[in-house]
């Protein structure tokens, strides 16, 4: 893998419940709705409307639609391990490493780690402002 390691930890307060973000967190078919312009494609087991399990494994990349996709944006997401109030995602192809969330009533942080020559910090502002964006339009 190219890139740089990186890491980066934010946490932000969201007008939510930890039920609200852990659904949007947990579940393709909301994580679809909030991580735009990135696309989750490639689902294996189970469908968008039933949660994430341990194991189960989505792709995404940043693109205009599905069949155009820029390359260096592709991400391999594996669930590891899933919790009341967080989930870790192992990451590959243009990250290689893994991103960490955790939320509670109020908040929600975010830890990724990984090589990469995207910026990491970057993307991740940008889905935590999607995330508050996604849950406070859906109050």
């Amino acid at each position: 893998m190219f890139g740089t390691y990186q890491q980066s930890k934010v946490r932000i307060e969201i007008a939510a419940t930890a039920e609200q973000i852990g659904q949007s967190l947990t579940q393709l078919e909301n994580l679809r709705r909030w991580m735009k312009p990135q696309q989750i494609y490639g689902v294996t087991m189970g469908n968008l409307k039933t949660p994430l399990t341990v194991g189960q494994s989505f792709k995404s990349a940043v693109g205009l639609s599905s069949s155009i996709k820029l390359e260096f944006g592709h991400i391999d997401h594996q669930v590891e391990l899933i919790a009341p109030n967080g989930i870790r995602f192992l990451l590959s192809g243009g990250i290689d490493g893994f991103h960490e969330w955790q939320w509670g009533d109020g908040w929600v942080q975010s830890r990724i780690e990984g090589i990469s020559l995207l910026p990491l910090n970057l993307a991740q502002t940008a889905g935590l402002i999607r995330l508050r964006q996604h849950l406070e339009a859906t109050d």
